[in-house]
């Protein structure tokens, strides 16, 4: 009986699957997963690294991290929220500022994840994002009280 559950199983899996990456099906329960569930992060894209971007709660609640690369942004990060960013190998430089920018530069490796957490320090007249390297165990404490950040908040910043 077991041995018939599990080729049902494997047979609605493969069915369902078909045209769909290990990647595409892991993202897509990612960005389905709710607050309150530990996060698992999917592998890179072949050939790509990914950093992995999180904001605890916590001081400065109400400000944003809005995470920029060569001067684009890249995502604004609000408290409790996380999102992946498959990149290209190589040196990669990350900034986040209000009345001051901090600077993360971090060797992205093909195939690796890198973590980096965002937290808001205390500012002369708001908060001061701080960016630094994190861990995947870290990462794994807190990714159940995270949320991965809105559709709006990924990419440029968006005239309204």
């Amino acid at each position: 009986m077991k041995k018939l559950i599990a080729a049902a199983t494997m047979a609605a899996v493969l069915a369902g699957g078909i045209g769909l990456s290990a990647t595409a099906i892991a993202k897509e329960k990612e960005e389905k997963s709710e607050k309150g569930v530990a996060k698992v992060v999917p592998a890179p894209p072949e050939g790509m690294g990914q950093v992995v971007f999180f904001r605890p709660g916590g001081m400065g609640f109400a400000l944003g991290c809005g995470v920029n690369e060569n001067g684009e942004r890249i995502s604004a990060l609000g408290a409790g929220k996380y999102f992946v960013y498959p990149t290209a190998p190589g040196s990669h430089s990350y900034t986040v500022k209000s009345e001051a920018t901090d600077l993360l530069t971090l060797e992205v490796e093909p195939g690796e994840t890198t973590y980096v957490k965002c937290k808001i320090k205390m500012g002369i007249m708001v908060g001061r994002p701080n960016i630094a390297p994190s861990t995947q165990e870290e990462f794994d404490k807190l990714s159940a009280k995270l949320e991965y950040v809105d559709a709006d908040d990924i990419g440029p910043k968006k005239e309204k």
